[in-house]
């Protein structure tokens, strides 16, 4: 069995610092216990350098390798979910948010009169009754998902 290393580890977690070389602080160019790699412990000592030896937010950045609307952007979620804040999460929509139940229902009338999935057709057919534009592949999946319930 292989062990991961740490930074396969953070890659995986999404937390891979894209510019390591970037962080100058001192502290973290010494081996041991400060890793640039580890983006949320780099974020996480920018904001304590910050607050900690006053430094200003422009400068506490640019020493860690970071702009400074990421260290807005940090210092924000930080204050709303603490160090959790800090932790890289999955962009874009979480779930199907345009297939509301008025088109599901719309979806599922069509499907239950022709007894066919054509998702391009739905689509089209949802575009122009409800003027919601859904990606055929957005209704195969939920489809799918119905049928498994």
């Amino acid at each position: 069995m292989t062990k991961e290393s740490k930074p396969d580890r953070l890659r995986q977690m999404g937390a891979l610092n894209p510019k390591p070389e970037g962080v100058r602080a001192p502290w973290f160019r010494e081996a041991g216990f400060f890793d640039p790699l580890d983006l949320v412990q780099v974020k996480y000592e920018m904001l304590r350098h910050a607050r900690e030896e006053g430094t200003n937010k422009a400068d506490a950045a640019a020493l860690f390798g970071l702009s400074r609307q990421t260290y807005y952007q940090a210092e924000a979620a930080f204050e709303r979910d603490g160090m959790s804040g800090l932790l890289p999460r999955t962009r874009g929509p979480k779930s199907a948010h345009k297939l509301t139940g008025e088109v599901m229902r719309l979806v599922e009338e069509h499907l239950d009169a022709n007894g066919q999935l054509q998702a391009r057709s739905l689509a089209d057919l949802v575009h122009a009754r409800l003027g919601i534009r859904v990606h055929p592949r957005s209704i195969e999946r939920a489809v799918a998902r119905k049928k498994k319930r």
